[in-house]
């Protein structure tokens, strides 16, 4: 049963009205999605009432509602008659959705959340750089190795190393020619970019040497149309880059976003 306090109990805002000014539409469905996710709101909750959030966001009943029907959108919640808008179960949420997505990790990575998402890679990719090896073209195959050329240049930042790995994931995955993986990888990609960034070995030049000759391997299985090498390099790098970002998590390095 949920109690009366959670139905009317504020969303908190990281914007505030002031001087009359309104939160946009987007603002206010990140709000209230990001409040679902922290789990201000837990499944099965009810939102407060739509006079409350009306005065609460300075909104009309309108745009209000357009909000609700976004966030029912991305699996977030369900509005009934006479019940109100409910807080859906988190079976239920689109995690594929990039905005929902982009909010959770804003939260922070934990470990579980980390295990997620490596779990889709590794149901994915590995896949999806089996069909690449069977049905590159000779251009993505160029582009592949030229990228392997990027990881090899000196004085990469974190930043610039974790744009090269996620550029071959990419172009990995849109060499498959399975449309549907190549819409997944760039969404669970982008997700990881942030943890790249994080984890990625440009302090460590043993590291960064051992990361760069795994990536190659993904592409000379490729290149050698060897689906099942290919597979296995891909499955290869993806459990290091889980172990070496569990390794952060557990040493506390992850108290912000991930």
């Amino acid at each position: 049963m949920i109690v009366a306090q959670n139905r009317y109990r504020p969303i908190r805002t990281t914007a505030t009205r002031m001087s009359g000014a309104r939160m946009g539409q987007e603002q206010i469905v990140r709000a209230m999605g990001v409040a679902i996710l922290r789990g201000d709101y837990p499944e099965g909750a009810l939102l407060p009432a739509e006079g409350d959030l009306m005065a609460q966001f300075g909104i009309s009943r309108t745009v209000l509602r357009e909000v609700l029907k976004t966030l029912a959108a991305k699996g977030l919640v369900v509005s009934k008659t006479r019940v109100g808008t409910k807080v859906r179960a988190q079976v239920d949420w689109n995690m594929f959705d990039s905005d929902l997505l982009g909010w959770r990790l804003d939260l922070g990575m934990d470990l579980r959340f980390l295990n997620s998402l490596y779990e889709i890679r590794l149901a994915v990719e590995p896949a999806a750089s089996a069909l690449a090896a069977l049905r590159r073209s000779d251009d993505s195959l160029a582009r592949m190795r030229a990228l392997i050329d990027e990881f090899r240049q000196p004085g990469h930042t974190r930043s610039t190393f974790a744009e090269v790995d996620l550029a071959l994931h990419l172009e990995i995955a849109a060499a498959s020619g399975n449309p549907f993986m190549r819409s997944v990888g760039a969404i669970i990609e982008a997700a990881l970019m942030a943890s790249f960034v994080d984890s990625s070995p440009v302090t460590d030049q043993g590291r960064l040497s051992h990361s760069t000759e795994d990536h190659a391997a993904i592409v000379e299985a490729i290149a050698a149309r060897d689906a099942t090498a290919a597979a296995a390099a891909m499955t290869q790098v993806i459990e290091e880059g889980r172990k070496n970002r569990a390794s952060l998590l557990s040493k506390g390095g992850d108290a912000g976003p991930a």
